[in-house]
């Protein structure tokens, strides 16, 4: 993954709202959610709906997929998968017994997700 396109991706997902489409995207996969129904669910208007779903698929973090009238969004996790594999690589320099918590966490995904002030606490 080149750079420039991690740091789209970054940049798409440090804005709360931004992130919040993601997250639930996320949840609804592998079916997705209309553009409507996202903006429905996160209380947002869907001309401003319509400008996050934009940056983050340029961001390539969501994909679009025509279904009769609708159109619906899902999550790229592959693209979450080059993000995080490139944020990781060579992990505390080779070092993978450091990095061991890290993988724990990913392998655990689901069972527990932590909130963004359990996060930034450990940060």
């Amino acid at each position: 993954m080149e750079s420039q396109q991690i740091i789209l991706a970054l940049a798409a997902l440090a804005q709360q709202t931004r992130l919040d489409v993601f997250r639930l995207l996320v949840q609804h996969e592998p079916e997705g959610l209309p553009a409507g129904e996202i903006a429905r669910r996160l209380a947002v208007p869907q001309n401003t709906m319509s400008s996050h779903l934009g940056v983050l698929a340029r961001a390539g973090l969501v994909r679009t997929e025509r279904r009769s009238r609708s159109i619906i969004y899902r999550a790229n996790l592959e693209a979450v998968q080059r993000l995080v594999t490139f944020l990781l690589h060579d992990c505390c320099g080779g070092r993978t017994e450091i990095c061991a918590p890290l993988g724990a966490a990913v392998s655990a995904c689901g069972a527990t997700s932590p909130t963004a002030n359990e996060i930034e606490e450990t940060a």
